[in-house]
């Protein structure tokens, strides 16, 4: 994500602004409709990009959605503490404790450019999920409120496209009773298939205690759950070069799987299932490390297995830009737990995530699980 990092980067646009100056076709946020300008709002554009050919019965694991619901909550509710919003020519802005944000295009927010860009990559399906600054910062009332809008707004997205749009609800995970009390709300609400986390909660690591009574809950209920990174490791040193995300999202992922299974939440709760962005970050790929650790540190005696056979607890979607490694993951755990994903519409995602998969050595059956079989089994579509 292009960090903001709070420069001065033009006047905010009011809305009837942004309309005059040929946004897209709507006000940021709305759902419905097609566009007839959609190059003004959209990363694809029909005259040169194919249509992937793949669409019925493709789906998205990771696909992210900023409604204008949430959005206006950072800039009004969010004052107070020092975060903001705001709409200007080259796109949109956020500034929060947990990060800052920005320039993001507006099909980021408008969905009907969302289903344009969809029809062009060949997936028939998106799970959409938040994306950072997620809800953790801004204390108990703005984190549960911030969650009620995302949730209600992704239903709302389902409602207007229900065959191509699901979504993966949001919780205030530092505030359990109200955590809970919005898991059961937002549960029930159309559309809503699954939960989406930070791979910490604003520092929090995942074996935290205070998780357990929603641990409890999100496995009563059997719903899925999508781990993202957020607020990654490193400080400072990841600053330059843009290796906060190049490196702090990956090895982010690692460490909250391994503090899953060195801190008993999975064999906790067994039917728990979890699923790691970007082909699990640097967990596959050290898990050779872990496992001699395991063998000869104290530290990690208590775990009652080796900590590769928690590899398949896990599913991994395939943003991992390279074909010998998706190819090296499914070796690893199985076509089975790998599952498309896109990142839409970051730049560090995939533009044609249905093509990725079209390229990988796999037989069609495994293919077939990884563009939206295993999917549509894990969200119930």
């Amino acid at each position: 994500m292009t960090e903001c990092n709070g420069c001065d980067c033009g006047q905010g646009l009011s809305r009837r602004r942004m309309l005059q100056g040929g946004f897209a076709i709507v006000a940021a946020g709305m759902v419905g409709g097609k566009s007839d300008e959609l190059a003004a709002g959209r990363g694809l554009a029909a005259s040169s990009k194919r249509i992937d050919a793949p669409l019925r019965g493709t789906v998205d694991i990771h696909a992210h959605y900023y409604p204008e619901a949430y959005l206006d909550l950072i800039a009004e509710d969010g004052k107070s503490f020092g975060a903001e919003y705001r709409m200007t020519d080259e796109g949109f802005y956020y500034k929060t404790p947990a990060g800052n944000g920005g320039p993001h295009p507006i099909k980021f927010i408008n969905v009907a450019l969302r289903i344009d860009d969809m029809d062009l990559q060949g997936t028939a399906v998106q799970a959409i999920s938040l994306a950072p600054p997620m809800v953790y910062w801004g204390g108990s009332d703005l984190s549960h409120k911030l969650s009620t809008a995302w949730n209600d707004a992704a239903s709302t997205a389902h409602q207007a496209y229900p065959t191509r749009i699901v979504g993966l609800l949001t919780l205030p995970m530092l505030y359990p009773d109200r955590a809970i009390d919005e898991l059961h709300r937002a549960s029930k609400l159309p559309g809503i298939r699954g939960v989406y986390m930070g791979t910490n909660i604003n520092n929090h690591d995942l074996d935290d205690p205070l998780f357990e009574p929603i641990w409890t809950q999100i496995e009563t209920m059997d719903l899925p759950v999508f781990l993202h990174p957020l607020q990654t490791i490193g400080g400072e040193r990841l600053h330059s070069y843009y290796l906060h995300n190049l490196l702090g999202n990956p090895f982010d992922t690692a460490i909250a799987a391994c503090r899953l299974i060195f801190g008993g939440v999975l064999d906790r709760h067994p039917r728990l299932q979890f699923s790691l962005a970007h082909g699990g970050g640097a967990l596959p790929i050290l898990i050779g490390r872990i496992d001699h650790g395991w063998q000869v540190r104290p530290e990690t005696k208590h775990l009652p297995q080796a900590p590769s056979t928690y590899l398949h607890r896990f599913h991994y979607d395939t943003i991992v830009h390279s074909k010998e490694i998706i190819e090296f993951l499914i070796k690893e755990v199985g076509a089975e737990r790998v599952m498309m994903g896109s990142d839409y519409c970051f730049d560090m995602g995939y533009e044609r995530p249905v093509h990725f998969v079209e390229q990988i050595n796999i037989t069609s059956a495994e293919r077939k699980m990884i563009l939206g079989g295993t999917a549509a089994k894990l969200l119930r579509l």
